[in-house]
């Protein structure tokens, strides 16, 4: 999806999580809740990409999976040059090392029976033979990393404040020195006083460390700062990946640009100038989208062709990927074959 002389560190290719419905007396399989319906990108070495949209457009489950904390549907997650969806159960918990998660809730995702100690040193217990000198080394340096006092060691979970309960989070996840790292909301129950610490504390630790990020987030504004390069998602499949700073200026995707138009502008001139686009409608089940385009039902500039037809993720700009009818792509080859030209289709809207 990228062209880049780097060979991307993170590659999903058409990703599927549906979830079975089953009704009636004898729970038969009546249907699926379509949660992620092929989603496709890549993740550079040392790169975040950020993923956006509304709440139960799937972008937790787009994390879990491609870690296969959930079993996907179909599609291929290859992290570092092995497809984890593929993999055997053993050589699964081999790749565990490499590849980590930040949970949303630092207090559901934190054992309330164990101490700061015995969480963060879990990992070294599961996937290492080291002496106990050294993993209690090991778990001291990780507190020193993330900010958290080592007098704490031996405390537990409650007794810290939500932004120090993430923090042991991160520092649990980097146990086995993990080269990607699926951050699921890690800042969404925190106080806003909180949040830009744990911010930062995840930028310097990928400067130092070289991790590479999937963020998952509804904060716009913090993707905005973190993200290189943005993923809109919308009902299981995404709308639009941009490069963050060309995404966030110009929005080509009609939900995209819908999503960015209720962020706030700190610049009062500037805000008094945007226009608020409010859609229509609600969010479509996933257990029956629509059978066109998913945003069909409450885009502004719906045609026909939206109604019948699901667009494809296309590269309509350099780097600019958007899955849209508005945006054709047209090839233009005569007998010996010539390149492809991609130019917007502006035919009209609401016919």
């Amino acid at each position: 999806m990228r062209d880049s002389v780097t060979e991307p560190l993170v590659r999903v290719e058409g990703l599927k999580m549906h979830f079975p419905i089953y009704s009636g007396l004898f729970r038969r399989h009546s249907g699926d809740v379509k949660a992620v319906d092929g989603v496709s990108f890549t993740i550079n070495p040392g790169e975040t990409l950020g993923l956006v949209g509304e709440s139960g457009c799937g972008k937790s489950t787009v994390g879990r999976a491609v870690l296969r904390l959930y079993e996907p549907t179909a599609g291929r997650v290859v992290i570092d040059g092995e497809d984890v969806a593929s993999l055997g159960r053993e050589a699964l918990r081999k790749k565990r090392p490499a590849m980590q998660m930040v949970f949303q809730d630092p207090q559901a995702s934190l054992n309330p029976r164990m101490t700061v100690a015995d969480i963060i040193g879990e990992p070294l217990n599961e996937h290492t033979r080291w002496p106990r000198a050294q993993k209690t080394a090991r778990i001291y340096e990780l507190m020193d990393a993330v900010g958290l006092n080592r007098r704490f060691a031996n405390r537990y979970p409650h007794e810290f404040s939500g932004g120090q309960r993430q923090r042991i989070g991160i520092a649990r996840a980097l146990a086995l020195n993990p080269k990607f790292i699926v951050c699921d909301e890690p800042i969404a129950a925190l106080d806003v006083s909180i949040q830009a610490q744990v911010v930062n504390l995840l930028e310097d630790l990928q400067q130092k460390l070289g991790l590479t990020y999937l963020f998952i987030s509804h904060d716009l504004s913090m993707v905005r700062h973190l993200a290189q390069r943005v993923a809109v998602m919308y009902l299981g499949r995404i709308a639009e990946l941009s490069p963050s700073a060309q995404l966030y200026a110009r929005p080509l995707h009609p939900y995209a640009e819908a999503l960015l138009s209720a962020v706030n502008e700190p610049d009062p001139e500037i805000a008094a100038t945007r226009k608020r686009i409010l859609l229509k409608g609600d969010v479509p089940s996933p257990a029956n989208p629509p059978a066109g385009c998913n945003f069909c039902t409450r885009c502004p500039k719906v045609f026909d062709r939206c109604r019948t037809e699901k667009p494809d993720l296309a590269e309509v700009e350099p780097d600019r990927w958007v899955a849209c009818h508005l945006y054709d792509t047209k090839t233009e080859a005569g007998s010996t074959g010539g390149p492809e030209v991609k130019e917007p289709n502006q035919r009209g809207v609401n016919p």
